[in-house]
């Protein structure tokens, strides 16, 4: 039997029996050779009993591998049949938090890869696109009959076409570096309409053609955050709301400061969001019903990766009234 191959159960055994036969020998020297008898019968009992539980222990243990090693074959989790007390409830107890520890972070290393994969494929397809144009672009602009006019109009959509590559990897870049951690977002205090006017100075000229109005309804607010990149978040926001505001509307920012938290509402006066697009807007690579042609889908997520950072929230609607509304909260606490 496999019990009696097992060496430590050999010489617990073997020694129970020495023990045994000595104190039946001590016995029936000293007492009587019935009392050695009757030793001798209760330790080959207490022997016998032994080898039962250890058997039945034995027994626990190689269902315990059985499962282990289907669990290691993708077998699907560790199934628990025992409820009962002592070490080796314990050990199979704790060995199924380690496998199932162990099964979670396989399943994440899954979804990382996943993602990885999704995300390849959505920065190739956005390279893709301002790479055909540019290598189009360039094609003709080699054409030696080319007016001047004509190769004028070429370079300067090849170079918008450049910065929007650079503007796409240099966003891919800071975004892949707060998903690793490598960035220190610094803790100063910080004007809410210092933010704001940074954020817009990008956005002062486009809005001016477009014949926008920039309406900053700030006070002496302040919250705690790194400037340059909750600039850029917010900068992010603004730029979302001029391209969704028909020619002559207008994007109002409000700022609000309570014990808890600094608030900063930006608002539109666009057609506002479709409501199926509200839960995915924050979504990397997500497009909405409404975006633009030279939409990308990483500016708000970027945003909300940023806020998020620095101990905020942001949140977008449709409020009363029209147009679409982002509400975004620093707390001045660990929330």
């Amino acid at each position: 039997m496999k019990t009696l191959r097992n060496p430590d159960f050999l010489r617990e055994w073997i020694a129970y029996g020495v023990a045994a036969a000595v104190l039946a020998v001590v016995g029936a020297l000293a007492v009587s050779p019935l009392c050695g008898v009757l030793v001798l019968c209760a330790g080959a009992v207490f022997s016998g009993l032994h080898w039962l539980f250890t058997r039945r222990r034995y027994r626990a243990i190689a269902d315990l591998c059985r499962e282990l090693d289907r669990v290691l074959h993708g077998g699907g989790d560790l199934l628990i049949r025992q409820n009962d007390e002592g070490e080796l409830s314990i050990l199979r107890s704790e060995i199924q938090k380690m496998t199932r520890r162990l099964q979670e972070n396989a399943d994440a290393l899954q979804a990382d890869k996943k993602y990885l994969t999704r995300a390849m494929e959505d920065i190739f397809h956005q390279l893709r696109t301002p790479l055909t144009a540019m290598n189009l672009e360039v094609t003709l602009l080699r054409e030696e009959e080319l007016s001047y006019r004509r190769r004028i109009e070429l370079t300067r959509e090849l170079k918008k076409q450049l910065q929007h590559v650079d503007w796409l990897v240099e966003t891919l870049l800071k975004m892949s570096q707060l998903d690793a951690g490598t960035v220190t977002l610094r803790r100063d205090d910080l004007s809410v309409h210092q933010a704001v006017e940074q954020a817009a100075a990008a956005l002062t000229i486009p809005m001016e053609l477009r014949g926008q109005e920039l309406r900053l309804e700030i006070g002496g607010e302040r919250f705690t955050g790194d400037l340059p990149w909750t600039a850029e978040a917010l900068g992010n926001i603004l730029k979302n709301c001029m391209e969704h505001t028909p020619e002559g509307g207008s994007v109002t920012v409000t700022a609000e400061e309570t014990p808890i938290f600094t608030q900063i509402t930006v608002r539109d006066t666009g057609p506002g969001f479709d409501p199926a697009d509200i839960p995915r807007l924050f979504e990397r690579f997500y497009r909405g019903s409404t975006a633009g042609n030279g939409s990308i889908g990483i500016g708000l997520a970027m945003s909300r990766m940023v806020i998020a950072a620095q101990n905020g929230t942001v949140a977008a609607d449709n409020p009363p009234g029209g147009g679409a509304r982002f509400t975004i909260r620093f707390y001045k606490t660990v929330v």
